[in-house]
């Protein structure tokens, strides 16, 4: 009866009409003309109430991570004070099935959080919220995520504003290939090698992280005539493990001895390597089989490396102003290419929104003529509530399959 009680008077609390002081509302009343942002932190939030428009942008600044609401009962999210603060500004009432839009104050809900992990994770509980307990929002096109820029890049006389790493590594890519050309490769064809290259490397770092050495692994992976399939002939494969091994001798001598062997792998029917080498003064002694040449990250160089052979063999010809260089390999020629990517650059990370001057969130973010926001929708109603349920939810052995299934498929990580 208590707790029936306590949740009365949470829910008439919210349809008192009185709205919280952390709001800074705009002028205007149709909420059709009317849009909110839903900020990240007390600085952030003072930084977009003095930028913004205050004829039709309203600034509800929320502190810290909201309450997961995935995971909580119904009376405790009633008793989180940020998700009252949201559920009042709004105006709309909460739950699924009282929500009422027609007394919805804005036709526009911007979430904007900081750029980094943090900020995605306060993304995601805000978009758990309006998932369940306020579909219609999501449903008729109200809700949008803000692109508030994570770094700031002056070359020269010329500045930018970076919506993330990705987009930086692609700033800084065209910056190194500037006025570049390796063999035939020049422009956006080069663009392509190096990302490529970059995605080739982020294999092995997988690879690695699995307890192989990435070295070894590469020499065999990159030889031209290497395929998953050379495991059932044990001729072909014992060409490509002497190539192996002289890739080894000529770039990683710290591994020398180096030696493959072949033995048959009698229940699959193929054949599996065993290669052994030093490293720091310790024996490596690893195995190659079946399991490793099909794993995701080994199909993935497969690959890879149909693009990598664009550039042809080495020795590479590089060409910069005229002037004609050689380098030995293709890591060789990607450490060059990053080596002229910050060349007369400046850049400057934003820890968060709060280090942006209103002027700055104004131009970046919130002015309707420059902006870029995305409209959240729901393209598949049942794969959405499987993925809410397995993210946010309290089963830890879905989240952790679904992260390892999907981790190779990751674009964008900020650690």
């Amino acid at each position: 009866a208590r707790k029936a009680k306590d949740l009365a008077r949470r829910k008439g609390a919210l349809d008192s009409g009185s709205l919280p002081g952390k709001l800074a509302d705009c002028q205007e009343r149709d909420p059709a003309k009317s849009e909110i942002f839903i900020v990240e932190g007390d600085s952030a939030g003072g930084s977009a109430k003095q930028g913004r428009n205050r004829a039709t942008q309203a600034i509800l600044p929320l502190r810290g991570k909201i309450l997961n609401v995935e995971k909580a009962r119904f009376d405790k999210m009633l008793s989180s004070q940020e998700i009252r603060l949201l559920i009042t500004a709004l105006g709309a009432g909460v739950g699924r099935d009282e929500c009422d839009l027609t007394k919805l104050r804005y036709h526009k809900i911007i979430i904007m959080t900081d750029a980094d992990v943090d900020g995605s994770h306060i993304r995601t509980l805000l978009l758990t919220f309006f998932y369940r307990q306020l579909p219609g929002v999501i449903e008729n096109g109200y809700l949008c995520i803000a692109q508030p820029p994570l770094y700031r890049v002056k070359k020269g006389k010329t500045e930018r504003y970076i919506r993330d790493e990705a987009a930086l590594d692609d700033f800084l890519i065209s910056s190194g290939i500037e006025n570049l050309s390796v063999g035939t490769l020049e422009g956006d064809p080069l663009k392509i090698w190096v990302k490529q290259y970059q995605h080739y490397e982020k294999m092995l770092d997988f690879i690695e992280r699995k307890g192989k050495n990435r070295h070894l692994a590469a020499a065999i992976l990159s030889q031209p005539s290497f395929s998953a399939e050379i495991l059932k002939d044990r001729d072909a494969l014992l060409r490509v493990l002497t190539l192996a091994e002289e890739t080894i001798r000529s770039e990683q001598p710290d591994l020398l001895p180096v030696s493959f062997t072949v033995d048959e792998d009698a229940k699959l029917g193929s054949y599996r390597i065993t290669a052994t080498a030093r490293t720091n003064g310790s024996g490596i002694h690893q195995v190659f089989d079946h399991d490793f040449f099909n794993s995701p990250e080994v199909v993935e160089i497969e690959k890879t490396m149909i693009e990598l052979r664009t550039i042809g063999a080495a020795p590479f010809t590089l060409t910069e102003k005229g002037e004609s260089s050689m380098l030995p390999t293709q890591k060789a020629v990607v450490d060059y290419i990053h080596s002229r990517t910050r060349h007369g650059v400046e850049i400057q990370r934003y820890k968060g929104l709060g280090e942006m001057n209103p002027s700055q969130l104004w131009e970046t973010t919130m002015d309707p003529d420059a902006r870029t926001i995305l409209q959240v929708r729901i393209e598949d109603a049942y794969e959405a509530d499987g993925i809410f349920s397995t993210l946010m939810g309290d089963e830890v052995e879905p989240r952790r399959r679904f992260i390892e299934e999907n981790a190779l498929s990751v674009k964008n990580l900020d650690i």
